[in-house]
């Protein structure tokens, strides 16, 4: 039964010089393998490809709420961009090369919203709203617009503002002063100054009207107050502005001396520290001074004025005593009333102005002269001597200065090539010392003290860092896992070639053997494929084993045309 299975293996070989009959001939078992193996090579190829070819996806946004990451996930899936999720959901990853287009593109958008309303919430108003839930939808939009405006901070990821905002009233003693609260969260790795937290604090005030910065808190989430307010630094405690204020001072200092020594002695011959006292009180000063009066003739004539009056009547007569100054008798007038003498006629007799009996008229009376009085006032004003000062002094001025400098020895070469190290000379210390009493501007009368020595400098035995070993380098990791990648996909696609494709060649290009006569004819008359008898000591083993298993598996398929050859083999002895 084994030779004639060998005998069926042996005619096959003559149809495999053709891939068509190949085939022809192939079971569907063997076809199925055939197109299974092929289909797991090519698959394979397109895996390793795609692997190698695989995009650095990095995070597009990251700590977005439900609402926005749905709205972005649409977006993305309408713009066809890839995207994967990372952190549990809570960061969306695009690939690196499409990571600003997307973002772009979003925010054109208005993605992400961060989950605040601002003002657009003042658009759906409903008619026939009460005057207290607009206010309260104002307000709830004005916050929404103050956390959008911080969160634009490059530090802040995410804000929240709330307002206390009193009820307005017409009385001055019952008017509160709104007041503020400002939640930061902030990135990982990432602090407020004092100058950004006092920015976000004016940059709320000077939003909602009549609230001032003292009544604005900012918080980050860890609870820390970053807002300090005025009577934190009223004490007597050391502001920590006037400490930073110190030290950039004694630096700017210390980097101007050794900015001048350096071209002189080297970069690392020389140090230098400086030790500044500041003044940081606040005085104001006010004097008003007088000067004693001066000599009229050299005084600055200020104004002169002159008056004069003359009088001229009958003044009071009298004797100086007690007569004199009682009062005049009432005036008494007669009971009858003497008629009125005509004109022309003289007066009756008894009357004033009238003739005596006998005659004569009455002497006039004597009427003495009316006095004069004169009166000359004279007033003349000069400039009073005055000085005003005005002083006030400003906050932060240097009251002193200490500097130390110290220099290092010079290296000099001899002749034969030895370094040593020698102190500088006289000259060349004075002529350092000159250059930094410039430098610091020093002032004597200040009392400035400046103090240069010229020392060797102990060397520092730096501490011996072990090397990185190779295989522990990031770059190294890196490159070994690329070559590792390229080494798996050639291994697999040599394994494919050489242990499946190379075999099923390999049996579509061998030779068919020759066949014996007696048996091709005998298979030419009965139409039956040629059975030759073959040599066993001339096939190798390998040969034999595959005419045995090519023998087997005709076997298997046809096993009426095996019986046919054997029955001949039978008839013809």
């Amino acid at each position: 039964m084994a030779a004639g299975a060998e005998a069926v293996a042996a005619s096959s070989p003559s149809s495999l010089t053709n891939p068509q009959i190949f085939l022809s001939q192939m079971s569907s078992q063997q076809k199925l393998g055939l197109m299974l193996a092929i289909s797991a090579i090519i698959a394979l190829l397109a895996g390793g490809w795609m692997w190698s070819q695989a995009p650095d996806y990095k995070v597009l946004f990251s700590n977005v709420s439900d609402h926005d990451g749905g709205a972005i996930i649409a977006s993305l899936q309408q713009m066809n961009v890839p995207y994967k999720y990372a952190d549990g959901g809570g960061a969306i990853l695009v690939p690196a090369r499409e990571v600003h287009d997307a973002r772009l593109k979003l925010a054109a958008q208005g993605l992400p919203k961060g989950g605040l309303v601002g003002f657009e919430l003042m658009e759906n108003q409903k008619l026939g709203t009460s005057q207290f839930l607009e206010q309260v939808n104002f307000q709830r939009a004005l916050e929404g617009e103050l956390a959008r405006s911080v969160q634009s901070l490059a530090a802040v990821s995410r804000a929240r503002v709330h307002l206390a905002m009193a009820k307005q009233s017409v009385f001055m003693r019952e008017q509160q002063k709104p007041s503020a609260s400002v939640l930061v969260n902030l990135y990982p790795g990432r602090t407020l100054d004092p100058q950004q937290v006092n920015a976000i604090a004016h940059l709320v005030s000077s939003s909602v009207p009549n609230l001032p910065v003292k009544n604005v808190t900012v918080v980050d989430q860890n609870g820390n107050l970053l807002s300090k307010t005025d009577e934190s630094n009223s004490g007597a405690g050391l502001d920590a502005n006037q400490l930073k204020y110190v030290q950039a001072l004694e630096q700017s200092y210390v980097k101007r001396i050794e900015a001048i020594l350096i071209p002189i002695v080297g970069p690392e011959n020389v140090r230098a520290q400086v030790a500044a006292d500041v003044d940081f009180a606040h005085s104001e000063q006010m004097a008003e001074t007088y000067k004693p009066n001066q000599d009229p003739a050299n005084s600055t004539l200020r104004s002169q004025q002159t008056s004069e009056s003359t009088t001229t009547g009958q003044g009071e007569g009298g004797v100086p005593g007690a007569l004199s100054n009682q009062p005049p008798a009432p005036a008494t007038a007669p009971i009858t009333t003497p008629p009125a003498t005509p004109p022309g006629q003289p007066p009756a007799p008894g009357t004033p102005g009238a003739p005596d009996q006998a005659g004569a008229e009455p002497p006039a009376p004597t009427v003495p002269p009316p006095p004069v009085s004169t009166r000359k006032d004279a007033t003349t004003n000069y400039e009073v001597d005055k000085t005003i000062q005005h002083l006030r002094k400003p906050v932060g001025g240097i009251k002193r200065l200490s500097v130390a400098v110290v220099v290092n020895h010079r290296k000099v070469t001899d002749e034969k090539g030895e370094v040593s190290m020698q102190p500088l000379a006289d000259a060349e210390r004075a002529q350092i010392m000159d250059l930094v009493k410039e430098a610091m501007g020093f002032n004597n009368e200040r009392g400035d003290t400046l103090n240069v020595v010229n020392s060797p400098f102990t060397e520092m035995e730096r501490e011996a860092v072990p090397e990185l070993p190779l295989w522990r380098q990031p770059e190294m990791i890196e490159l070994a896992k690329q070559i590792a990648k390229t080494l798996l996909i050639g291994g697999l696609i040599l394994y494919l070639v050489l242990g499946v494709l190379r075999p099923m060649l390999k049996r579509m290009n061998q030779p068919p053997p020759e066949s014996p006569p007696l048996l091709a004819e005998q298979a030419e008359n009965e139409n039956l494929p040629s059975m030759p008898v073959p040599n066993q000591a001339q096939l190798s083993h390998e040969e034999h084993e595959q005419r045995l298993t090519l023998a087997r598996q005709l076997a298997r398929d046809d096993p009426r045309m095996v019986a046919s050859v054997i029955k001949q083999w039978i008839t013809h002895g």
